[in-house]
């Protein structure tokens, strides 16, 4: 029996990245009756304590359960109905102590790693997969690389039946998405925050920041879904600190306002779809539904 329902697989590198990129999206797609998925690719063990009132000891030594702890909050607050762990290892920075560690996943063999997301993208049959570009200038993590290194051979390998016939029946997903913050939107909060008198997060090294604007294909008004971000967030925190004026320090009201959109470039498609989307089902929902 042909499975009509849509369904969305986001990929991420570590618990609080599902909220910090795309909280919006997945929770107004999840209120639509889309099925949403997580994966999550490591548990986060090397993430720094940024909130000051969670460093204590205690934390500290239970740091990876605590943060799978906030994922599952942060998860249901924003919407997903399953999370799937890939099970690696925080790879850290470049250069540190746990990025030469061999159970991390920048050290994963690529072959595996792939072979992994395969089986979880036949098991949940997405049509539209979000992941991250190969550009990280802004955060050069090993893992955010990674998460793009393994993403694009396994969207091609899920569709094709002589690609790990043991992992299940071969299911092509058709659209391929990047989530990244815009130059836009970064220079529209920088100039929102200095016109209400605050001062503004964004340093001047990431204002400078080249524009890749020009990529972005897809915008998803999530100005509805705001408060369910923020939530999301303090969900992990470990992670997030209450009074960071990065995530915070906008009222509400003006943060739904000031670029209330999610922003996306296509990267691989398989149904007819245009260079000014708001919809990232644009092309599948006329496939599955004809």
């Amino acid at each position: 029996m042909q499975d009509n329902r849509l369904s969305l697989l986001t990929i991420h590198a570590h618990p609080d990245d599902e909220s910090s990129k795309g909280a919006g999206t997945v929770a107004k797609y999840h209120s639509q009756g889309v099925r949403t998925t997580l994966v999550c690719c490591t548990g986060g063990e090397e993430g720094d304590i940024l909130n000051p009132a969670m460093e204590n000891p205690t934390v500290r030594q239970n740091l990876e359960q605590i943060r799978l702890e906030e994922l599952k909050k942060a998860t249901q607050i924003i919407g997903y109905d399953e999370v799937v762990m890939l099970g690696y290892r925080d790879s850290g920075m470049p250069d540190s102590e746990a990025n030469k560690n061999p159970n991390c996943f920048a050290k994963a063999p690529l072959d595996e790693a792939v072979a992994k997301l395969v089986k979880v993208i036949r098991k949940v049959r997405p049509q539209v997969i979000v992941t991250y570009d190969e550009n990280q200038q802004g955060y050069p993590h090993p893992d955010h690389l990674r998460v793009h290194e393994i993403t694009i051979p396994a969207f091609e390998a899920a569709g094709d039946p002589n690609a790990y016939p043991e992992l299940g029946e071969a299911f092509s997903p058709l659209k391929l998405y990047y989530i990244l913050w815009s130059k836009t939107r970064i220079l529209a909060l920088h100039e929102k925050f200095l016109s209400l008198g605050i001062e503004s997060p964004f340093s001047e090294k990431r204002l400078s920041f080249p524009s890749r604007d020009h990529l972005i294909t897809t915008k998803i008004d999530i100005s509805e879904f705001e408060e369910v971000r923020r939530k999301a967030l303090l969900a992990h925190q470990t992670q997030i600190d209450p009074t960071s004026t990065f995530w915070f320090g906008l009222p509400l009201e003006e943060a739904k306002k000031v670029h209330p959109y999610d922003e996306y470039i296509l990267a691989r498609s398989l149904v007819g779809a245009s260079n000014q989307e708001d919809d990232l089902f644009e092309g599948v929902r006329d496939k599955i539904y004809s």
